[in-house]
């Protein structure tokens, strides 16, 4: 009876071990693996601009103030452009010491980042702030709207041009059609031609009333997405 029974449950898990073995095989049968590639070369549309201010006096509080007048005067300013986004960065004070490590003196230290895409009113803004504040740096990128608004749009590029693919594999290989295994679509940029100053390069408008607004040259950068994964031909 017992091995009547062992020999049933044997032959029931060896029937089940083909079916599932046969069951794999078709689902990995006429599988194929596919990519396809979307670009496109965008403008900046945004410029940020990071100034820097920096002070030395021997009492902490007056340096404290006068940094912090410094920056309200700054933000004051920057209220008659409401396109332009202006917030506080790095905020440092530090003693300094002599040679006979004696405290000298105090220095601070403190950031103002502005951005937008309106770049003649953040050249203007950036001026105007030249008399109290020094440029740290200017870059350029591809505003958050921009950005996904045109991944979206090569989304559906990248998605067309895998379909054409794997209808036309479909077609060669004498198939009547396919069916979408699985598919992946990722995104990445590269920027280039993309200018990026420091504080010596204005420093001879510096000694004007308010430096000239300079002209910018935004560059581009480059987006791409792409599509792979696999399909079944039928």
């Amino acid at each position: 009876m017992h091995t009547l029974l062992k020999s049933g449950l044997f032959i029931l898990a060896g029937t089940l071990s083909c079916a599932s073995f046969a069951q794999d095989t078709t689902q990995s049968y006429n599988m194929i693996n596919l990519q396809a590639n979307a670009s496109r070369q965008v403008l900046n549309d945004q410029m940020q601009v990071v100034l820097y201010i920096e002070k030395n006096n021997k009492q902490p509080a007056v340096l404290a103030t006068e940094t912090t007048q410094a920056m309200n005067q700054a933000l004051a300013s920057a209220r008659a452009y409401p396109q332009i986004k202006v917030t506080t960065g790095t905020q440092t004070t530090q003693p300094i010491y002599d040679d006979k490590n004696k405290l000298k003196d105090w220095r601070s230290y403190a950031e103002l980042r502005v951005e937008g895409t309106d770049f003649k009113a953040v050249s203007q803004l950036v001026s105007q702030l030249q008399n109290t504040f020094q440029t740290q740096s200017v870059q350029f990128n591809v505003s958050d709207d921009l950005r996904r608004k045109v991944e979206n749009e090569l989304m559906v590029d990248a998605s067309k041009q895998f379909q054409q693919r794997a209808e036309s594999l479909t077609k060669v290989w004498h198939k009547s059609s396919y069916q979408l295994v699985n598919l992946n679509i990722n995104s990445n940029t590269n920027a280039y031609a993309q200018p990026y100053l420091r504080a010596n390069v204005m420093k001879a408008a510096m000694d004007s009333e308010a430096a000239p607004v300079q002209d910018v040259s935004a560059g581009e950068t480059k987006f791409n997405v792409t599509a792979n994964g696999s399909i079944q031909l039928k």
